[in-house]
């Protein structure tokens, strides 16, 4: 969305003056201080922001907000492949996630399916490139693209960044998109005919005949609820980082539903007890996958 062209300006002698471009910090940045008033009073209760349309084919999301967290750790955090796996892994549509390098890109393989128990066997797979666009003090750019997945659509990008502010805590960008197909407007029609017809998104259209917010729905109701599951998994990973190792994840899951089930829209469509027993069974599934990888059965 930031795209910034130098600007050469004529001039009477045979020089010409070029405006540096702004650097990715810079934008970042910018949006923060820009953005102060709409994170302090954010309809989500934090400091959360969002924006989002469809081009076509095309639907994009952008969300904004502040972690707790210095930048530092953060940083050292997300720019492990095998942590995002675990992000990943904690949406309900995620039955498992596993990393490898292979000719040169680290790869995530990312296996999708309905919110019940699926084995990998019985998921979708969608295999990301992870690729640190750009790190430095202070600046962290993430970038997760797949060519294509499930029902012909293509171009999937998750796009992380993330810079420090004042009080050791860090500003941070996700955004996701992707391009849809023929296949996938035949499903979608009858998805949000039927099952999806009271799905919803946060961005309001409008109000009701009784003065009441209306929220997008479709398509780009569906990609805004993904974003901020994405999203708020990362929160909760974040959060779970001073517990040992083998505990994070379980406490994450955790974290991970009791927020996201404060919002109406995410609709999580499990209780507490199935969503936390589902996880806990495809993660044992993902660390057995992951155990094959490294001993060169897969």
């Amino acid at each position: 969305m930031f795209v910034v062209v130098a600007a050469v300006f004529a001039s009477t002698g045979p020089a010409s003056a070029v405006e540096r471009p702004r650097s990715g910090e810079e934008i970042l940045l910018d949006t923060y201080r820009g953005n102060l008033a709409g994170l302090r009073k954010s309809s989500f209760g934090l400091p959360l922001l969002m924006e989002s349309f469809e081009r076509g084919d095309r639907a994009h999301v952008d969300v904004y907000g502040i972690f707790g967290y210095p930048f530092d750790s953060v940083a050292a955090a997300l720019r492990v492949p095998a942590n995002w796996c675990d992000i990943v892994s904690i949406s309900p549509n995620v039955k498992a996630c596993t990393h490898r390098e292979q000719g040169g890109d680290r790869l995530l393989t990312i296996y999708v399916g309905r919110k019940e128990y699926k084995t990998p066997e019985d998921s979708r797979q969608v295999v990301s490139r992870f690729r640190i666009a750009e790190q430095r003090e202070g600046y962290l750019d993430i970038m997760l693209a797949a060519d294509s997945g499930p029902f012909g659509t293509r171009n999937y990008r998750m796009r992380f960044r993330a810079v420090p502010i004042a009080g050791e805590r860090t500003f941070a960008h996700v955004s996701f998109e992707y391009s849809g197909s023929a296949a996938l407007r035949l499903a979608e029609r009858a998805y949000f005919a039927t099952l999806g017809r009271d799905k919803a998104g946060f961005t309001v259209t409008g109000t009701d005949e009784n003065g009441r917010p209306v929220h997008v729905g479709g398509r780009r109701g569906a990609i805004e609820r993904n974003t901020v599951r994405y999203y708020f998994a990362i929160q909760s990973f974040l959060k779970m980082l001073r517990y040992p190792a083998e505990q994070r994840f379980s406490r994450s899951i955790g974290e991970w539903y009791d927020l996201s089930t404060r919002y109406r829209n995410l609709d999580v469509d499990l209780d507490k007890k199935d969503y936390l027993e589902h996880k806990t069974r495809e993660r044992k599934n993902q660390l057995a996958l992951q155990q094959r990888i490294r001993a060169g059965l897969e």
